[in-house]
């Protein structure tokens, strides 16, 4: 069934509804599950497309719904036909799909896939470059994210060692020392090489590990309960996140707006 197939249906059993009503009524029966953001607006947008006497470019040329009154600002609707000619049962219901979203919901779920499929490319290049190029990364993104005025990358990438480090003030009296991990995600980073981290952080006392990888359990759950340490994870995911955010290693091609009716202005 169809959105539009379950407001035939109860327009049928009430005769004139608004949108909003409409969307009540079908709710009620439980005979569609929507997935939108704004459902009553996808009724009505659904209802006016399908609407006798409202052309517009996104309409459709098949009409099943005409405009028979006001109900305050609200237009009310009934079926076109009042004979048999909607024969819908209402046995089963229906889940929403992407057609039934609005146009702007339409844009944030490519929007999603996008970033995500973004995510993946930033992570592959980082894979391929120089660890050294990823120590100095990580320091390039902790100073745009405003942790301090100044950093270094030390390149000294092994097991245990500090790989960066990040003056929190111009004196650098205050320290963020950085461990980058370039690892294959199916290479997870385990307890032991946080306790090496904190480790070599000797006296500093905040640290911030980051890798493309993951981190396993033990590993969270040691950084959630350290006490001696301020400690941060940021695995691949979260990294590639805020390269976006941050615009780090991108390039800004193109930006749209979204809008949306301003309902006060009409009043």
């Amino acid at each position: 069934m169809r959105i539009v197939d379950a407001v035939m249906v109860v327009l049928k059993e009430n005769g004139s509804l608004t949108s909003k009503e409409a969307y009540e009524k079908i709710i009620d029966k439980i005979i569609y599950e929507f997935g939108a953001l704004n459902p009553v607006n996808v009724v009505n947008s659904i209802i006016r497309c399908h609407c006798e006497g409202l052309n517009f470019p996104s309409s459709s040329p098949v009409k099943y719904f005409r405009i028979v009154g006001k109900k305050g600002k609200h237009d009310l609707y009934s079926l076109l036909e009042s004979d048999e000619s909607v024969n819908v049962l209402c046995t089963e219901k229906t889940s929403s799909s992407e057609d039934d979203l609005l146009p702007e919901e339409r844009i944030n779920m490519s929007y999603l896939s996008y970033k995500k499929t973004l995510k993946t490319q930033l992570i592959d290049h980082i894979l391929e470059c120089h660890p050294i190029f990823f120590e100095r990364l990580v320091v390039e993104l902790l100073i745009e994210m405003g942790y301090g005025s100044d950093g270094k990358a030390l390149g000294k990438s092994h097991d245990g060692g500090i790989d960066g480090v990040i003056y929190e003030d111009k004196l650098g009296l205050s320290k963020i020392y950085i461990q980058a991990k370039r690892n294959d995600l199916s290479n997870s980073i385990g307890r032991p090489l946080l306790q090496s981290f904190v480790g070599a952080m000797e006296d500093v006392q905040k640290g911030v590990f980051i890798t493309t990888s993951t981190f396993t359990k033990e590993a969270q759950k040691y950084a959630d309960k350290q006490q001696q340490k301020s400690l941060k994870l940021i695995d691949g995911d979260l990294l590639a996140e805020l390269m976006i955010n941050y615009g780090i290693g991108l390039e800004k091609i193109k930006s749209y707006v979204i809008y949306k009716i301003d309902e006060d202005y009409f009043e």
